[in-house]
């Protein structure tokens, strides 16, 4: 479904992804983990065209995502969930989510999307008219979670989902990932938060300064005496 071969982003002369290459299977959920300013971020960003490689290539079902705007890529079904959120604050809970349908022209289509994404993410239709921005940590990231699966996307990519949440949400947030890759939809999960990541992943990819040094089954990682060192406190 997606092949990332060599790919190299500069920031300036920085060169923060150095020669990273990975693939995801359809149906499938990878995770990327690592410190702070391992890359991860920026690897979602060359995705989803926010920057652009300075080498290597990108491709999504066969096509190339590299020159391609961030609305482009966005219309082939890739959903991108920042990190931090990125919701409308004044704008009510409603609003963000019908905020993610703007390429559906269909209403009928976006109130059928709406009645699945209540289902996975009750408490968003009883906060339907509060304000995003008075919603708890917890609910802003199922909200932004939800406005990203309101393009139907077939590969969802979420940036640090747990960060900032207490350890209970923090499980919950990752049964709900879970959920949805069991819909059928292709996960990329980046996070420092390696114990979540590792455990709900099938596969996952150690970075450090922008280079991948690990890769395998989750499972595997999980057990890996480095990694439990390192990224575990174990």
């Amino acid at each position: 479904m997606l092949e990332v071969r060599d790919v190299r982003v500069h920031y300036g002369t920085v060169e923060a992804v150095k020669g990273v290459s990975f693939h995801l299977e359809a149906g499938e959920m990878i995770s990327l983990i690592g410190a702070n300013g391992a890359g991860k971020s920026t690897i979602l960003r060359a995705l989803t065209g926010l920057v652009q490689p300075s080498a290597g290539t990108i491709t999504f079902e066969h096509i190339s995502l590299v020159g391609l705007s961030p609305h482009q890529i966005i219309r082939m079904g890739i959903g991108h969930v920042p990190e931090g959120r990125r919701l409308f604050p004044k704008m009510t809970v409603l609003e963000n989510l019908k905020m993610g349908a703007y390429l559906q022209r269909s209403k009928a289509d976006v109130a059928a999307t709406l009645e699945r994404i209540y289902e996975h993410f009750p408490i968003l239709k009883e906060r339907g008219q509060q304000r995003a921005g008075s919603l708890s940590g917890g609910e802003q990231q199922m909200l932004a979670t939800a406005r990203a699966l309101m393009n139907r996307p077939r590969l969802l990519m979420l940036d640090e989902p747990s960060i900032g949440l207490s350890p209970i949400m923090t499980a919950e947030i990752g049964k709900i990932v879970q959920q949805i890759n069991a819909m059928g939809v292709s996960v990329i999960l980046v996070e420092q938060n390696a114990m979540l990541a590792l455990t709900i992943a099938q596969r996952s990819y150690v970075l450090e300064t922008g280079h991948i040094v690990m890769q395998g089954k989750a499972q595997d990682l999980l057990q890996d005496a480095g990694v439990k060192k390192a990224y575990l406190g174990l």
